[in-house]
């Protein structure tokens, strides 16, 4: 499968997530991460999507395009803490996209995806960005590998949050989502720290945590 057809299918896993019942039950409780709320959280599930059309749709800036771990370090985001601007407005964004409810906020998710289901297959590998990224912008295949791994992540936050099970993905998805979380650990600590962790736990450390 390629990256776009595994996007959309992650993307759908989410959809469904998003939409159990469990979720809307506890919609205005707490979530399992901090200062977030289950709402909030599912808002912020679905952003790793909803951005997307008009991302492709606007016309490609004069920016310069980077590969993804430059992108990451540049932004910087994994240094932050829960308390910071970014983090903060991460959360206001989540709520503000939940504030007209639950099943109003899986409706708009699905008719995003409908609208990408058409709009992504035929689409070259072009330049896009987030407007609140800095001057900059990531071809558009690695950007959706940045949020498949959003989605796996977060998909795992929500179903923690509301008591369900985390949902299962495919091998191959695992194991690019998990192949990214590695080379952003590696921004943040020793290649031997990550080394030890993976395969030996009598010297493994604390945290190898790629954000």
């Amino acid at each position: 499968m390629t990256i776009r057809e595994d996007f959309l299918a992650t993307a759908r896993t989410a959809l469904d997530l998003l939409r159990h019942e469990r979720v809307a039950q506890n919609w205005t409780k707490p979530s399992a991460l901090p200062e977030f709320g289950v709402s909030g959280l599912a808002g912020h599930l679905a952003y790793q999507a909803l951005p997307l059309p008009s991302m492709i749709s606007a016309p490609p800036g004069d920016e310069p395009v980077v590969g993804l771990m430059e992108h990451y370090a540049r932004a910087n985001w994994t240094e932050l803490d829960t308390g910071s601007e970014f983090h903060t407005r991460i959360r206001a964004g989540g709520e503000k996209l939940a504030s007209d409810g639950h099943s109003a906020l899986g409706d708009l998710l699905e008719r995003t995806l409908d609208d990408l289901a058409e709009s992504l297959p035929g689409l070259d590998d072009r330049p896009v960005r987030m407007p609140h990224w800095g001057p900059w912008a990531v071809p558009l295949d690695e950007y959706l590998l940045s949020r498949l791994m959003e989605f796996v992540v977060h998909c795992d936050d929500l179903a923690v949050s509301v008591g369900v099970d985390t949902p299962e993905f495919p091998r191959h998805v695992n194991e690019a989502v998990i192949d990214l979380l590695t080379r952003m650990a590696l921004n943040r600590h020793k290649a031997i720290d990550v080394v030890r962790a993976l395969s030996r736990k009598e010297r493994a450390p604390q945290d190898i945590t790629a954000f």
